[in-house]
């Protein structure tokens, strides 16, 4: 597992002040650890806390993700946030025996797990493994013809910056995805999403994982991120053409799309 050192303060460069950590205002360079440290409480147990919170569908959102991606055999893929492997899994088989995919992680943990899980799987070929911080990426501009990022980018310190990065790393005409928790659209829908996100979430980590605060922290984390319509702007600002987004399950979800120029 190759690392790469990210900045110390975990922002962008020159970046100082607070940044939200759930419903907490904290120091910008301090939210970095505080994430870092929620991730390595929850590795082990991710993919089961992961089935009891969605009762699975986070599989299929996942698969559907991988499925409408612009990616062929043979080409290069960059899966940040790729914690333990479920969407560099996905992608092995659209990219075939001559693509390759680095899986990157900030999180020592998150990325050990996965590695593990591919290595019991048998799949080892094809697949690199970097530690690293999205809002620096050590690649060279356009090393990438697909990045993708599920359940992630609302855990990164300066989206603007990551969002940057990944258009750097791709390659003219590739495609950038962003996998993640947006805004309910139904109105009826609202109150029962709210209760089993603050409620029921951190009951089921405490009861599953032993740890309940990781997980109001990441009810928490969802309401902060920004919702479809600022995300959309955020990656035009960044430099992608051609942004859209598509809603899965009333909002609960959204695929977030652009492209290289």
């Amino acid at each position: 597992m190759t690392q790469h050192t990210p900045n110390d303060d975990g922002a962008a460069d020159g970046k100082s002040g607070t940044t939200h950590f759930g419903f907490r205002d904290v120091p910008t360079g301090d939210k970095q650890k505080l994430v870092a440290e929620v991730f390595s409480s929850v590795a082990s147990k991710y993919d089961l806390m992961n089935d009891l919170m969605s009762m699975g569908v986070h599989r299929v959102w996942k698969r559907y993700f991988v499925a409408t991606a612009q990616v062929r055999r043979g080409d290069r893929v960059l899966d940040l946030a790729g914690g333990t492997g479920d969407i560099a899994l996905l992608l092995r088989d659209r990219v075939g025996e001559t693509g390759s995919i680095v899986l990157g992680d900030i999180n020592g943990a998150m990325l050990r797990v996965g590695r593990d899980r591919m290595t019991d799987m048998g799949k080892v070929a094809g697949f690199e493994y970097v530690q690293m911080n999205a809002e620096k990426l050590p690649f060279p501009d356009a090393s990438f013809d697909l990045v993708t990022i599920a359940f992630g980018l609302r855990n990164v310190t300066d989206k603007d910056a990551a969002l940057r990065e990944m258009q750097r790393v791709l390659k003219v005409g590739g495609q950038a995805r962003v996998l993640e928790f947006s805004e309910v659209k139904a109105d009826w829908f609202k109150p029962i999403y709210d209760f089993h996100s603050f409620k029921v979430l951190p009951r089921l980590g405490k009861l599953f994982a032993g740890d309940s605060d990781s997980y109001q922290y990441l009810a928490e984390s969802i309401r902060k991120h920004p919702t479809q319509e600022p995300l959309k702007a955020m990656m035009a600002d960044a430099g992608f053409a051609r942004c859209d987004y598509r809603n899965l399950s009333g909002g609960i979800v959204a695929i977030h799309t652009g492209y290289k120029a």
